[in-house]
């Protein structure tokens, strides 16, 4: 057993020695922390090299630790050469054209702390930086001293140089308040330009229309019959002519009011009625829109729905779920304008005695399409105003 152990520990001891030995002859010099490179030259031909701490790119020759501080210390080209690349790179100066560095540099040098947070990544405390470097140090006359400003180095300065000459326009955003009690619900400036309206109501057989400008004055106000209404198969032929006909008479206005009718669907009761509002609803819009093709953007559009129970609730014509008529209220228009020196809404002599016996009790002139009309140009104007309030 213990001639076997002493084998071993000569074995290698023997190996060791050896390393020892072939390492001192390749390297010059015997020493243990020193090893031969795959494939190298003999020790007195061989450079070696130390990576270089200013811009970790060029190489210091060394032979050997005993030599590293001579060649530090020295003032031979070899190193010397890696400070001449770090100041031989591309400065900031030269990757912009005279005039952007003009550009530059005013904006740095003059801008304030406020106007400096409005450039892209100088917002916070890189903004106040710059200010103070300038009052210690002057006003920047390179685009390479901006670098010295804490929190600014060579990326950052760069995007912040961009954001200067190529400034992001932020588009104001403008709040766009909706008028609630029209569908689809439309930017409230639109329909305030608005010179006239007309507002247009459908019965079961009759159209009725009032057309009323922006000064609250009547200048029209009528209805028509339509006779295939609700009658036979509800051939949509016949839809088509009695609406067209309306349509043809309709005069010109900047937005056209179609009541939106309440009926629920789950009524099945008043499915048939709710069916035939709904169809001539359709009608109209489909021949009082003009077909624009594409549809632009800035242009709203000249046919809206009116909801019927805004309009309600805005005269205290709502009972528990239903509307009542709206007569009433409209004798009372028509009398203070008459009466009062500023009315609600101004009826022409004519349109008085036209239609002074039509909303009377008990009258059967049929008279509620006419009464819907005028209330809900007269509630479009008011709720309107209280909205703009």
């Amino acid at each position: 057993m213990n001639l076997v152990f002493k084998r071993r520990t000569m074995w290698v001891v023997r190996r060791f020695l050896s390393s020892v030995v072939q390492r001192g002859h390749y390297a010059g010099q015997p020493g243990l922390l020193l090893r031969p490179r795959h494939g190298s030259l003999p020790a007195d031909l061989e450079m070696r090299h130390l990576q270089c701490t200013c811009c970790w790119r060029s190489q210091v020759p060394v032979a050997g630790f005993e030599t590293l501080n001579a060649a530090l210390t020295s003032s031979s080209p070899l190193s010397s050469e890696p400070c001449k690349e770090e100041h031989s790179r591309t400065t900031l100066d030269t990757c912009y054209t005279s005039e952007q560095r003009d550009t530059i540099l005013q904006l740095l040098n003059n801008a304030t702390s406020a106007e400096l947070a409005g450039v892209k990544l100088l917002r916070g405390r890189k903004s106040l930086n710059i200010v103070d470097y300038r009052t210690k140090h002057g006003p920047f006359k390179t685009l390479e001293s901006v670098v010295n400003v804490p929190l600014l180095k060579h990326k950052s300065a760069v995007i912040v140089f961009n954001s200067i000459l190529n400034p992001e326009k932020k588009e104001r955003k403008v709040r766009v308040q909706l008028a609630k009690f029209i569908r689809p619900e439309v930017d409230r400036s639109w329909l305030e330009d608005a010179s006239s309206i007309v507002s247009i109501v459908c019965g079961t057989n009759k159209i009725a229309w009032a057309h009323v400008d922006r000064g609250m004055t009547v200048l029209e106000w009528q209805q028509m019959d339509c006779p295939n209404f609700l009658k036979g198969t509800y051939m949509a032929s016949s839809y088509l002519n009695d609406v067209s006909s309306v349509v043809s008479v309709l005069p010109s206005a900047d937005f056209y009011l179609i009541e939106k009718p309440s009926i629920s669907v789950q009524n099945t009761t008043l499915f048939p009625v709710m069916a035939h509002m709904r169809t001539v609803e359709a009608m109209l819009f489909a021949l009082l829109e003009p077909r624009i093709s594409p549809p632009e953007p800035n242009i709203p559009p000249r046919v809206l729905n009116m909801i019927r129970i805004a309009v309600g609730r805005h005269f205290d014509l709502i009972v528990g779920e239903a509307r009542t008529s709206g007569a009433q209220v409209v004798r009372q228009l028509m009398t203070e304008s008459v009466t009062q020196k500023f009315p609600r809404i101004n009826v022409p002599q004519e349109l008085l005695a036209k239609y002074r016996n039509y909303f009377q009790m008990g009258s059967r002139r049929g008279g509620e399409e006419l009464c819907d009309a005028l209330l809900q140009a007269v509630a479009f104007y008011e709720l309107l105003s209280e909205s703009s309030n």
